[in-house]
Formats: structure tokens, C-alpha cells, sequence
């Protein structure tokens, strides 16, 4: 029987993050994987949708080159190329994976692994071929999946999830989405940008609902503007698929309505891959569904951590590669900085873009801390200007007393690139006023920033 110091089970962002930082210490590791390397996100998820997203935003381009002074004729979207694209994408991103686990000689075990008492691992491989394995630590990275609501349950031709969402051999007349996180505001612009009459379901009071209001705000406009319908404070109570068209029946505050659809795009949420994984059997404690650890990942079992969807932290998987570092580096011995979750951030890749760390002001509110805002418009920006790309915002929430950062809600082109800025920030214990003073690029829409903490203390001065 081949022994490790780590095996990892899953091989998502959190998985193989994991074993190539367990490598790198000198600790000998395998990873299992029954599938693609890079999990949900690489395959699935993160990757491939902006890579669709990607295409979209350059269709909108070439529509609208009259206003950048170009013309273009006959522009219209290839459906079948922009899903090669996004294939090709993923492909070669978990080929770039595949090169990592060689080059950190990591052994790649092929095949759906569970765990067996007394630290082993049984893996199970396509031809039903069983191998077991020992290590001194197990860590299981297994992610998570598509949910499915109980009286719509995905069939993968009438209601489909993300990933028949990814690959659509043709674009549908008219499509419902339930849920507008993440998952389903992207998918909702991308149909949308293609000519897609799409319709937007959220159960909340808002889409986007872990956002800040203003920023809910600003999306739901951008989204109407584009033509698509949007319904907040409405639940969806059945969906009859019987007909030609899918025919939704939702509950809202005017009363009952059926919305009618071709496709339905369930995406409300994902549900943890913990069961018949032999949790259970080794007595790991479960809470819902979810792996309940401390605050380096380990489980109530020697031996035994979890990492990224599988337990309760943030479905990101950014979180998932920090915790699996933090993780290996406490199985190392290296006593690892805890990870702070008041400091993640988080982004949504519609247009405009979102992104946003710390607290909302409505949690600010909630909390009874004294706050003031500051607020820059892209409308106000040089840079966004030229760009043609004036929608947004940046708010930055800064406590009164301690000139703490509390949060940075960015609404615009390409905020998900100036949001880590603020992270490191506000890891450092950057004050409000240090912001202010700091010189920013001109122009540029990250010098937004710098001007919305300017507002809180003076007047913005640059345009």
C-alpha cells in the first residue's frame, strides 16, 4: 500500500493549491480527481463564463462602433465559436495544472475517492478498479454542485444549470433565470447581450442580494436598460414544462403570474459534495451538509481537514486556495496567519462589473457603527469617459471614529482588477485619510478610489 504524508482529495482551486503547497514544503502528496483537473471553476465555472463574458463584451464593442468612430457591418454573434473559445480556454488552463502536478511531483490518482477509518483512502477508478492509500493527513477539497429546486428539477433540456448553460448548442428565443447571484446575473447578461429575451427571478428584494443596495441598484438598472426583465420579492412556486414553452408560476406583492419561457436557468445556489465520501463512517461532525472545522481546517478526526465549498465560508475560490495554503502550511508546522473572511473580496462579472469587500452599509447600519460614505461617479471620470464607459460607482464606508476602511462597493469597467488594491489596504490597517493622500495614476478609473475617500474628509478635485 502506498503511503503519503497529504493526499487531497478534489483537485479544484482549493484542491490542487493545496498539494503543490504541500509539495513545495517537502511533504510527499498525492491528489485524487475523478474527473478534469481544476474542478467546477476551471472546467465549469470561473473560467469558461468569462471566457463567454469575454465574447460578449467584444460583440457590444463591434455593435457599438459608430460612437467609438468605426463602423461595422453585419455583426452578429457565432454561438458555436464562442463556445469552442470558452472550451479551448478551460482546456488549456487545466493542461497549465496538469504541468504544475508534474513538475512538484505530485502522484495524480485518477478516479472518485472516499475515506476509510484509520487514515486511508480508497479511490475508485472508470473501470472499477479499487486502490487504497494511506497518508498522515487527508484533506478533502471535493466542491460543491448545482442545486435543484424540489418542483424544478434540472433536466438539462427545459431547466438547465451552469454547466448546459456553458455549452448551448443554440440560443433560445426567451429564457427564465431563478436567482440572481453570481451564477445567474452572469448568465443573465450573457444571454441577454446575445439577443436572448430574458427574464430575471429573485426571491430577495434585490438582485444581487449580498451586495451593497446602491450597487443592487445600479445593476438593475444597467440590466433594464438592456432590455431584460427583472423581478425582485417574487418567488417561483412551480414550473410546468409540459408544453412547448416552460410556463413558471410566480408569486409577487401584485399577486400570482405565470411568466412563460423556452428555457428555465435554475441557479439558486450550490450544495456540498460531502455525502458518500465516508464522512459519516469516520465520524467527521457535519453541520447541513457542510464539514465543520477549526480555524486551520482541521475536523474533529485526527488527520482529517476540509477546504473550500465543503465547509462554511465563502463558495469563492479564491477563499478555497487560501484556506488550502493555510492548511498545509499548519500541517507543516509553519504556524500560518488565520484567514480574516471580513476581508474577502468578491466580484460579478456582468457590465458594469461589480466588486466589493467588507461590509455593506447596510450591515454598517445594522451594527450601530457611526460611518460616514464617500462616493466618485464614473459619470465624473476622465478615463471612464473616454472609454465610453461612464456607469457606476465607487463607495468607499469609513468608520468615523478609527478612520477604518468598513467596506469598498465598486460598480464599473473593470473593477474587478482595482478591488485588490483595497484588500491590501485595508489588511494593512490603511486609514481612510492615508487613501486620500495617496497618488493615484491620472487618468485612470482606479484613481476613483482615491477620490471617494477624498469626498468623506473634502471635496473631489480631479475629473
Amino acid at each position: 500500500m502506498d503511503k503519503f504524508n497529504v493526499i487531497v482529495i478534489g483537485s479544484g482551486p482549493g484542491g490542487y493549491v493545496a498539494a503543490i503547497r504541500a509539495s513545495q514544503l517537502g511533504l510527499t502528496t498525492a491528489l485524487v480527481e475523478r474527473t478534469e483537473l481544476g474542478g467546477i471553476c476551471l472546467n465549469w465555472g470561473c473560467i469558461p463564463t468569462k471566457a463567454m463574458l469575454k465574447s460578449a463584451q467584444a460583440l457590444h464593442y463591434a455593435q457599438s462602433g459608430e460612437s467609438y468612430g468605426f463602423s461595422a457591418e453585419n455583426v452578429t454573434p457565432d454561438l458555436a465559436k464562442m463556445v469552442e473559445r470558452s472550451r479551448n480556454v478551460s482546456n488549456t488552463m487545466s493542461k497549465g495544472i496538469d504541468y504544475l502536478i508534474k513538475k512538484n511531483n505530485i502522484k495524480l490518482i485518477s478516479g472518485s475517492g472516499s475515506l476509510l477509518a484509520g487514515k486511508m483512502v480508497s479511490v475508485i477508478d472508470d473501470d472499477d478498479n479499487k486502490s487504497v492509500y494511506e497518508a498522515d493527513h487527508i484533506i478533502v477539497a471535493t466542491g460543491a454542485r448545482a442545486s435543484s429546486l424540489p418542483f424544478a428539477p434540472v433536466d438539462g433540456k427545459k431547466i438547465i444549470c451552469y454547466r448546459q448553460a456553458l455549452v448551448p448548442d443554440k440560443l433560445p428565443k426567451s429564457m427564465a433565470i431563478i436567482g440572481s447571484g453570481a451564477i445567474g446575473s452572469e448568465f443573465a447578461f450573457f444571454y441577454r447581450s446575445l439577443g436572448v429575451d430574458v427574464t430575471l427571478i429573485e426571491y430577495l428584494d434585490r438582485i444581487v442580494p449580498l451586495e451593497d443596495d446602491e450597487v443592487c441598484a445600479q445593476i438593475s438598472r444597467s440590466f433594464r436598460k438592456m432590455g431584460m426583465r427583472v423581478m425582485v420579492s417574487a418567488q417561483v412556486k412551480s414550473v410546468d414544462t409540459s408544453g412547448d414553452m416552460c410556463k413558471l408560476t410566480v408569486e409577487t406583492k401584485k399577486g400570482e403570474e405565470v411568466v412563460e419561457a423556452e428555457i428555465v436557468l435554475s441557479a439558486t445556489g450550490v450544495v456540498p459534495n460531502t455525502e458518500y465520501i465516508g464522512l459519516e463512517e469516520c465520524g467527521v461532525n457535519m453541520n447541513r451538509g457542510k464539514i465543520l472545522v477549526d480555524k486551520y481546517y482541521r475536523t474533529n478526526i485526527e488527520g482529517i481537514y476540509a477546504i473550500g465549498d465543503v465547509i462554511p465560508t465563502q463558495a469563492l475560490a479564491h477563499v478555497a486556495s487560501a484556506e488550502g495554503i493555510c492548511c498545509v502550511e499548519a500541517i507543516a508546522g509553519l504556524n500560518p496567519k488565520v484567514i480574516d473572511y471580513g476581508n474577502i473580496p468578491g466580484c460579478t462579472y456582468v457590465s458594469p462589473e461589480i466588486a466589493s469587500v467588507g461590509m455593506t452599509e447596510r450591515a454598517v447600519k445594522e451594527k450601530g457603527i457611526e460611518y460616514k460614505v464617500g462616493k466618485f461617479p464614473f459619470t465624473a471620470s476622465g478615463k471612464a469617459t473616454a472609454a465610453g464607459e461612464r456607469d457606476g460607482f465607487v463607495k468607499i464606508i469609513i468608520d468615523v471614529v478609527t478612520n477604518e476602511v468598513l467596506g469598498a462597493h465598486l460598480v464599473g469597467a473593470n473593477v474587478s482588477e482595482m478591488i485588490g488594491g483595497v484588500v491590501v489596504a485595508r489588511n494593512l490597517g490603511v486609514k481612510g485619510t492615508d487613501i486620500m493622500k495617496s497618488i493615484f495614476p491620472h487618468p485612470t478609473m482606479s484613481e476613483s478610489i482615491m477620490e471617494a475617500a477624498a469626498s468623506i474628509y473634502s471635496e473631489a478635485i480631479h475629473i
